[in-house]
């Protein structure tokens, strides 16, 4: 079975990939270069889908910085650092970008339908401390049937259908599932910095960095110097 895997180089993304391998689809990937400040995650997407063998690896590029409304597309605006999860579980973050996977999910539909896929796979997580509203699974729920209204082959009774494996695993969950299926961290990219090595005190790496702390695990990916 043909499946179409949103691929940002992350750690949730590249466990959903192998995932999806693992439960025998053949994996097409895609990825979004859209401005963001962190565009080194594409390098990362570029090697965890050479590394995992997918059968195509798509790379589309529009631009989310001509309207700005996030920390990630805006480099006027600062990311928020060395904040407590507790601070995170506050509100939802100046990091969070206008309606992203709605646009990532057409994207991945309009793909997925081209080439006859029957699902899509999307790392998205609702207990991550982000708390994004398009993370969380009443949001998946409607963009599922907007899948099955707005397609040729949902309408036709056959819907492409939305997988989100992680959606109810805590962070030291989704590593434990990576593990088992062998994703290779070292590939992997979550800081929202954008530079060489990860910053280590934007929400992304802390939250990243706790969890492998929790399970006395090392990360294996480089942070400047003290910032681990």
């Amino acid at each position: 079975m043909k499946a179409v895997i949103l691929l940002s180089g992350g750690l949730d993304s590249s466990t959903v990939l192998y995932q999806a391998k693992a439960d025998g689809c053949e994996c097409y990937a895609i990825s979004f270069d859209y401005q963001q400040r962190h565009s080194k995650e594409l390098e990362s997407a570029r090697k965890i889908a050479e590394f995992a063998g997918v059968v195509e690896h798509q790379v589309v590029t529009f631009d989310l910085s001509l309207w700005g409304g996030s920390a990630l597309t805006d480099n006027r605006l600062d990311l928020p650092q060395d904040r407590s999860t507790e601070i995170m579980a506050g509100s939802i973050p100046i990091t969070y970008v206008p309606a992203r996977n709605t646009i990532f999910l057409s994207f991945a539909l309009a793909y997925a339908e081209a080439i006859a896929a029957r699902k899509v796979y999307i790392g998205v997580n609702a207990l991550d401390y982000s708390g994004y509203p398009d993370c969380r699974p009443d949001y998946i729920q409607a963009i599922e049937e907007v899948f099955r209204l707005g397609t040729k082959q949902g309408r036709e009774g056959d819907p492409i259908t939305i997988e989100s494996p992680l959606i109810h695993l805590a962070k030291t969950e989704i590593i434990k599932l990576g593990n088992r299926l062998g994703v290779p961290w070292e590939f992997t990219w979550s800081c929202y910095a954008g530079e060489e090595k990860a910053c280590g005190v934007c929400d992304s790496c802390r939250l990243r960095l706790a969890a492998f702390a929790e399970l006395e695990l090392i990360d294996p990916i480089a942070y400047i110097a003290g910032n681990r």
